[in-house]
């Protein structure tokens, strides 16, 4: 379930975790930077809606492999070449040896990177703009539900032969590959008593 949006006044804020105003800006200024709230106009902060139950949290899967997929098979799918060679040399850099470095938000970015970059070549509004929400509303959980780094290599590599397709032309095999990748890290991430929390 998605929680009721809450809004928060600085001033409780202030009072309550006794900072001062500079304080208190910069550490809205960065959570609003990680995507957790919104400045409202005028005065105030609201949070976004966050997944907050793992139920929720599988439902996402399921929703991506549904749309991520489809958007591969989608007849205004036109490769942007450049796109997706970048987000392919970001997940070989992964592969050979950074990601044993990295940090989980950075990782989570690189990794939601990749799967926006794919879909977007779906020229479909709707495709994209579903997984970007989905994408922010699970940034936290993911932080809390990060893959042991040894099953995080496996994904990034899978990336990397899912783009490798993509490059080649064979967007039939790359949807099969984004059906597969989604299928497998989607029951490790909600299933495995090995993802670390």
């Amino acid at each position: 379930m998605l929680p009721a949006i809450v809004v928060v006044a600085p001033l409780a804020l202030l009072r309550r975790y006794d900072l001062t105003p500079a304080q208190l800006t910069r550490i809205l200024r960065r959570i609003a930077g990680e995507g957790w709230i919104d400045r409202l106009p005028g005065y105030g902060w609201t949070f976004r809606p966050m997944l907050t139950s793992l139920s929720a949290y599988q439902d996402s899967y399921r929703f991506r492999l549904v749309i991520e997929p489809a958007a591969i098979l989608e007849p205004t799918f036109e490769l942007d070449r450049p796109a997706i060679e970048k987000v392919r040399e970001q997940q070989q850099e992964l592969v050979d040896g950074g990601i044993w470095t990295i940090g989980n938000a950075e990782l989570f970015d690189l990794n939601r990177s990749f799967h926006e970059a794919v879909i977007e070549c779906a020229h479909n509004a709707f495709f994209t703009d579903a997984l970007c929400r989905v994408d922010t509303l699970r940034r936290l959980i993911e932080y809390r539900r990060s893959l042991a780094r040894e099953r995080a290599i496996v994904r990034c590599r899978e990336h990397v032969a899912l783009a490798d397709l993509l490059l080649a032309g064979n967007t039939t095999a790359a949807a099969a590959a984004m059906r597969d990748h989604l299928a497998t890290v989607g029951v490790e991430k909600t299933h495995d008593p090995a993802v670390t929390r």
